[in-house]
């Protein structure tokens, strides 16, 4: 395939380096938004194509062409960030990218125009995505930057702002970024209203109460909304020490509860991704209010009850049973399905689950039987005491 990326920023043919535009005036076939191919000149002959909906499967069934054919695809600054160059690389391999030419991205133009370093920074994409991924990023003094999906993302944020005590925020829409239409628009979150053009970064500065939650495991117990099932604080950072998440990889989370474990695994990293099995409906629903709450709304939720809740799930990196461990087949179907390498941890407060994990502690070597037992000071009468809380039988070990 002969394909090249090339990225056109708001101001046009104006703005692309020699290079890009050598490759649009050879090109055979121009693909990209209606908005994208209105900036070329008409001097370019190639067929112009607008971008297939749905994407991927367009891009897809294109295939074939796009491999006879000397092919540019526009993308809107620069392709990697955001963009659709990682579509392109997905669908038809790298192999495909013959050259790409990046522009300036809006990040970086928002950035010069806040005068803002990357090093002071974080960024995050709304398009096509669940404003509520907003919440984990939420933190007095954080400034952000936000790609918007279209011209109401903006009011949509302002509200989930103040909604989660963050009404003091200051919001500035940056649009057209780069383009004689350029504008800057500034409002406290709380009294944000109306709509901005389509092509806008917003930058935000968090300012205002909270409650805003640590970035280490074991979050306090009142984040969470729960009716008593719930993994609490201090056994859930020593299961979450021992699943030990990494960038991008997928946890299972059998008898989910509340959602407090898998929750944390998907706040350690953006890419990492969850899967909470729960048999009980009116949980399930609770796992998804606390996990927009929580700013990881992209958790998937399974209604059903394991083993066979399991059967078509992909394979995990790493499986925590918190529970129904004694149901049978539950942690059999979950060992079989970790990857090698993978980290499991179950938990269990009975005597029967003790007594089981005791027995798989038996059968698989190098792994780790704990018994957690946990006190917290509380009134007795006029004076103090320690009030125990239900040990926790915890077992955990690495796939061989």
């Amino acid at each position: 395939m002969t394909v090249t990326v090339v990225g056109i920023g708001a101001d046009g043919w104006d703005g692309l380096a020699p290079r890009a535009r050598a490759a649009l005036e050879r090109a055979d076939l121009v693909i990209g938004s209606s908005r994208q191919l209105g900036l070329l000149p008409s001097s370019i002959g190639a067929e112009q194509r607008e971008l297939p909906s749905p994407l991927r499967a367009g891009l897809g069934s294109w295939a074939d062409e796009l491999s006879s054919r000397a092919t540019v695809v526009l993308a809107s600054g620069d392709p990697f960030l955001s963009g659709i160059g990682s579509t392109l690389l997905d669908v038809l391999g790298p192999e495909a990218i013959e050259d790409v030419q990046p522009a300036v991205s809006s990040v970086t133009l928002a950035r010069a125009a806040m005068r803002w370093s990357a090093e002071s920074t974080s960024w995050v994409s709304l398009v096509g995505r669940d404003a509520y991924r907003l919440l984990r990023h939420l933190e007095p003094g954080a400034r952000l930057l936000v790609l918007v999906s279209d011209s109401t993302t903006a009011t949509h944020v302002a509200a989930i702002l103040t909604a989660a005590g963050f009404g003091e925020s200051r919001i500035t829409a940056l649009s057209d970024l780069g383009s004689a239409d350029e504008s800057r628009r500034d409002a406290l979150a709380r009294m944000w209203h109306g709509k901005t053009p389509p092509l806008t970064v917003l930058a935000i500065e968090c300012d205002g109460p909270g409650p805003w939650w640590s970035r280490t495991a074991g979050l306090d117990d009142d984040a969470f909304e729960n009716d008593g099932q719930l993994t609490k604080r201090d056994v859930r950072a020593s299961a979450l020490a021992r699943l030990a998440p990494r960038a991008g990889e997928l946890l299972w989370d059998v008898g989910a509860g509340a959602g407090s474990v898998v929750i944390e695994w998907m706040r350690a990293h953006p890419r990492n991704r969850a899967v909470a099995i729960e048999r009980h409906p009116e949980r399930a629903a609770r796992i998804r209010r606390n996990a927009e709450r929580l700013g990881v709304p992209e958790l998937e939720i399974v209604e059903g009850t394991a083993p066979e809740a399991l059967a078509d799930l992909p394979r995990p990196d790493a499986v925590f049973v918190g529970g129904g461990a004694t149901r049978e087949g539950v942690l059999d179907a979950a060992w079989e399905a970790l990857v090698p390498a993978g980290r499991f941890v179950a938990h269990g407060v009975t005597l029967e689950t003790e007594s089981l994990l005791a027995s798989w502690h038996g059968r698989h070597e190098g792994g780790e039987l704990t018994r957690i037992s946990i006190e917290h000071a509380e009134p007795i009468g006029g004076f103090t005491g320690w009030t125990p809380a239900r040990a926790v039988t915890q077992w955990s070990a690495i796939k061989r």
